[in-house]
């Protein structure tokens, strides 16, 4: 006899958030992530001009400071810090 009282349900790990390498996404898609990046973290703090940033976030791409992650369970994609799930 087993006591399943203090068991919790594991997570379904095709639900998980996972980097996707952004060297296999068509260029016109990690653009789209790069603007959705820019107008969502710099277009909110008063940024005159928040397009203005994206030289600097695709170079953050290139060296692997932001990474691609994926959400499977919203079929969305994002531009995040490569330590955290987005």
């Amino acid at each position: 006899m087993t006591d399943d009282t203090g068991q919790e349900p594991q997570a379904d790990p095709r639900e998980e958030k996972f980097v996707v390498d952004a060297e296999l996404l068509p260029d016109d898609q990690l653009e789209g992530l790069v603007d959705e990046y820019c107008t969502r973290y710099h277009g909110l703090n008063d940024t005159e001009n928040p397009m203005a940033e994206r030289e600097r976030v695709k170079s953050a791409v290139r060296r692997g400071d932001l990474v691609v992650w994926f959400d499977p369970v919203e079929n969305t994609a994002s531009l995040g810090n490569p330590d955290a799930s987005a």
